[in-house]
C-alpha cells in the first residue's frame, strides 16, 4: 500500500504525463502522416483515413473491456507493460509491407493506448490527496496537449520529408523510454479499487454520468471530422508546404497546451463543468469561422479558439468524472476514453465520406453540428453525484 499521498506534479505524475505524451503522439500519428501514407501505400485520402477510424473502434471497445479485466493488477507493472506493448507495435508498424498489414498491426498496437490513458488517470487519482485530484488528473493529461505542440508537428514534418515509417519508428523508441520511466517512477501497490459488475451496471444506468460521457463522444466526433484530415486539407486547399503544415500543427499545439495549462491551474476555482462548457464554445467558434480561412495566416487565426479548447475540454471532462464519483474513477475514465475513441471513429468516418462524395466544403458544418450538440448535452446533463 502507498505510505503517503503523491504530489500532483511530482515524479510519478510527470512519468505518467510523459506516457500520455507518447500515447497521444501514437494516436495522432496517422493524422499527422496522412499525406505520405496515402501516397506511399497507393490508397485514397479517404481510405487512408480508415487507419484512424478503424483502430479507434478497437480503442473504443478495448478501454472499458480491459478496465474490467485488469482492475486487480498493480498499476506500475500494468502501465509499464502497456507502453512496452506500444513500443513494439509501432516498431512492427514501421515495417508493415502494405495497407492491410498496417491496418492489422495498427489495431493491435492502439489497444495499449486503451489501457494506458484511462488507467494512468485512475492511478494518479488514488495516489494524491482527495483535494488535489482535479489538478493531478489534468496535469497527467497535459501529455496530450504537449504531444500536439511537439509530437504532431514533428511527426507531420517527418512524414512529409522522410516518410511515415520513420515517424512510426520514432514513436516506438519514445514508448520504450516512457515504459522505463514509468517503471522507475511509480511505486508498487498502486491499485485503484476493483469495480464490481454491479458498479459497472450502475455507471451505465446513471443518466448524469452517461450524459457527461456523451459530451466527450459528441465533441470528439465534431473535432475529428476536420482534425483527421487537416494535413491533406492544408496541402490541397491552402497549398501549404511541408514546413507550413508542420508549423500549423505546431501553432495549434502551442495554443492547445496553453489552454490545458490554464484549465489545470484554475479547475478547482471554476469547476470542471463550467470549463468544459467554455471549451466547447471556443471550439464551436473556430468551426463557424472556418470558411474565412483562405490562407495559412488566416487559418492560424481561425484555429486559435479550437486549440485553446481542444485538450482543455478533455482534461476537464476527466476531472469532472473523477470528482463526480471517485470510487468509480477507473470505470468512468475508461468509459470517457472509449467515448473519445468512438467520436474519433464517427468523425473520421464522416469526414472521409464527405470528402469522397462532395469534397471538403461540408467538413466544418458537420464539425460545428457536433460541437453544438456536445455543448447542449453538457449544459443539460443532470448533476452526477453532487459534482460541479
Amino acid at each position: 500500500m502507498l505510505k503517503a499521498p503523491a504530489s500532483p506534479t511530482g515524479p510519478a505524475a510527470n512519468a505518467l504525463l510523459f506516457g500520455n505524451f507518447v500515447v497521444a503522439c501514437g494516436v495522432m500519428l496517422t493524422a499527422a502522416t496522412l499525406n505520405d501514407l496515402s501516397t506511399n501505400l497507393g490508397v485514397s485520402v479517404a481510405a487512408a483515413g480508415q487507419l484512424i477510424s478503424i483502430p479507434a473502434v478497437a480503442m473504443m471497445l478495448g478501454a472499458p473491456l480491459m478496465a474490467m479485466a485488469i482492475s486487480a493488477h498493480d498499476r506500475r507493472r500494468l502501465l509499464a507493460l502497456a507502453l512496452l506493448w506500444f513500443a513494439v507495435g509501432h516498431g512492427l508498424c514501421a515495417l508493415a509491407p502494405g495497407y492491410f498489414s498496417l491496418m492489422f498491426l495498427r489495431v493491435g498496437t492502439v489497444l495499449a493506448a486503451a489501457v494506458f490513458t484511462p488507467q494512468a488517470g485512475a492511478a494518479i487519482g488514488v495516489m494524491v490527496a482527495p483535494e488535489q485530484r482535479g489538478r493531478a488528473v489534468t496535469h497527467v493529461f497535459l501529455g496530450w496537449s504537449v504531444a500536439s505542440v511537439l509530437g504532431m508537428p514533428l511527426n507531420g514534418y517527418i512524414g512529409e520529408t522522410a516518410g511515415w515509417r520513420w515517424a512510426f519508428a520514432g514513436v516506438g523508441a519514445m514508448a520504450a523510454l516512457a515504459a522505463f520511466w514509468v517503471w522507475r517512477a511509480l511505486p508498487n501497490g498502486v491499485r485503484p479499487a476493483a469495480i464490481s459488475a454491479a458498479q459497472w451496471r450502475g455507471v451505465f444506468r446513471h443518466a448524469g454520468l452517461m450524459a457527461v460521457v456523451m459530451v466527450t463522444a459528441l465533441s470528439a466526433s465534431g473535432q475529428f471530422v476536420l482534425f483527421a484530415y487537416l494535413a491533406p486539407y492544408y496541402r490541397q486547399v491552402l497549398d501549404a508546404s511541408p514546413a507550413q503544415v508542420a508549423l500549423l500543427f505546431l501553432w495549434f499545439g502551442l495554443f492547445g497546451f496553453l489552454g490545458n495549462v490554464w484549465v489545470s491551474r484554475h479547475i478547482d476555482r471554476f469547476g470542471p463543468a463550467n470549463l468544459v462548457a467554455g471549451s466547447l464554445v471556443l471550439m464551436a467558434l473556430s468551426m463557424a469561422l472556418w470558411p474565412l480561412a483562405h490562407s495559412v495566416g488566416t487559418m492560424a487565426l481561425v484555429c486559435i479558439p479550437w486549440a485553446l479548447g481542444c485538450f482543455a475540454s478533455n482534461s476537464a471532462q476527466q476531472a469532472r468524472l473523477v470528482q463526480a464519483a471517485p470510487a468509480l474513477a477507473p470505470a468512468l475514465i475508461a468509459m470517457n476514453s472509449s467515448a473519445m475513441y468512438l467520436g474519433q471513429f464517427i468523425g473520421a468516418g464522416t469526414g472521409g465520406a464527405l470528402i469522397a462524395t462532395s469534397g471538403v466544403a461540408w467538413l466544418n458544418g458537420a464539425a460545428l453540428a457536433g460541437m453544438l450538440a456536445a455543448l447542449a448535452v453538457s449544459l443539460w446533463k443532470p448533476t452526477p453525484h453532487g459534482s460541479q
